[in-house]
């Protein structure tokens, strides 16, 4: 049995540390170009992901596993399958459109030195889970957490980090092997980067401005505009 543990001191974090975790939220990017071929280290890796598995999850289920993808034959693999599925999402865009989506680079699965596969065991912490009782997507919601915490955490690095999810999930099950109780939540793609958009990649080119968030903000229920 561990021994009890105390309440840690809390408090607001120095001006300079604060600055660095608000420069980490608003300069990452989802890099799918700028991978340079500079490898990325195992022990650079296992940081990332000792930040991914210190991510916030409902009843401390830690439903994630992580698969770290190096080789190139699996990468062919992968990248055949967003092939095809990026064809497919071609056609679903209206026509005019379409020349557009057809000039954004959506994936960098070959170029970045290491793939990884972040996956939700829907099994973690049995039948009954603490918090999951009536929303049972929590486990889902909680694997999402671990990714931003590794994608910030690669901003501090200086990595890029590419999420790619033109896939038919039935292809990464059968290319990775994952089990039916697995599922797949996040494909990334990580790598070194000399240089990043300014602003978000698909905003510079032209296809989504950013929403002012003044529109989006309510005040005690759907509708009501401006904070209480």
């Amino acid at each position: 049995m561990q021994p009890p543990t105390l309440p840690a001191p809390a408090g607001p974090f120095s001006k300079t540390e604060q600055a660095a975790v608000y420069r980490a939220i608003f300069t990452r990017r989802d890099v799918r170009s700028q991978f340079t071929d500079r490898p990325v280290d195992d022990a650079t890796v296992m940081r990332l992901l000792n930040a991914a598995h210190h991510a916030p999850s409902v009843g401390f289920m830690q439903p994630w596993n992580f698969i770290v993808i190096r080789s190139a034959a699996v990468k062919a693999q992968v990248q055949a399958a967003f092939t095809r599925a990026n064809t497919e999402a071609r056609g679903m865009f209206p026509a005019q459109r379409r020349a557009l989506y057809s000039s954004l680079k959506l994936e960098g699965i070959a170029a970045a030195p290491v793939n990884l596969c972040i996956t939700c065991d829907r099994t973690r912490g049995g039948k009954v889970v603490l918090g999951r009782t009536h929303n049972a997507d929590m486990d889902i919601y909680s694997t999402v957490c671990a990714v931003q915490n590794l994608w910030l955490a690669a901003r501090a690095e200086g990595l890029g980090v590419g999420w790619v999810s033109i896939f038919h999930q039935s292809c990464l099950r059968e290319i990775l092997h994952l089990p039916e109780h697995v599922v797949p939540v996040a494909y990334l793609c990580i790598g070194h980067v000399t240089e990043l958009y300014d602003i978000p990649e698909l905003q510079a080119k032209g296809w989504q401005d950013r929403l002012d968030l003044d529109d989006l903000v309510f005040a005690d229920g759907w509708g009501n505009t401006g904070i209480p």
